[in-house]
């Protein structure tokens, strides 16, 4: 577990100083998306990284890690939302954007950390295309309890299965790091 420690650390340390770099070229723009926005991203993401992995081809460079990437930071955007709603305009400054994405990230690696011991890394024999269809199922989830103006009768709510997502990408970017 020690490894899955620091290999978490170092994936989501790039995740974060892409997030920083991008504040400062666009501030908190990520602010005006609304559930449903940060969602589709997510999906798009997604479709992108499973096409690749079929086909082995990108007509327009994206890679495998850099949407993996997306997927950790949207994740983490939509967290944040879920908690602050919406807003119409840049509302964060981009220290303040800082603080509440660290929050988000060490929830998300404390809720791993629970889970990998329970689950003893069985994440480890996952193929990374499973884990693509994982992240795949939990935003098509996402989608449907959104429908259903986030009323769930016996699943988690949404931000659960945020903070999953978040852990699957990360999960793959260490299959794709190593």
């Amino acid at each position: 577990m020690a490894d899955t420690n620091k290999q978490f650390d170092h994936v989501t340390a790039k995740c974060r100083q892409i997030f920083i770099d991008k504040m400062q070229d666009y501030g908190a723009s990520w602010r005006i998306f609304r559930l449903h926005g940060i969602t589709d991203q997510l999906y798009i993401k997604a479709c992108n990284i499973r096409q690749r992995q079929e086909t082995g081809v990108s007509l327009v460079g994206d890679d495998i890690e850099g949407n993996l990437r997306a997927i950790i930071n949207y994740g983490i955007t939509a967290i944040i939302q879920v908690r602050q709603g919406y807003a119409d305009a840049i509302d964060m400054s981009n220290e303040e954007a800082a603080k509440q994405y660290d929050m988000v990230l060490n929830e998300a690696k404390e809720l791993m950390l629970r889970k990998n011991h329970d689950y003893g890394e069985a994440w480890r024999e996952m193929s990374k295309e499973g884990i693509v269809d994982m992240i795949l199922a939990k935003i098509i989830r996402i989608k449907t309890i959104l429908e259903h103006e986030g009323k769930t009768i016996a699943s988690e709510g949404v931000e659960g299965n945020y903070f999953d997502i978040i852990n699957y990408a990360i999960f793959d970017l260490i299959h794709y790091e190593g």
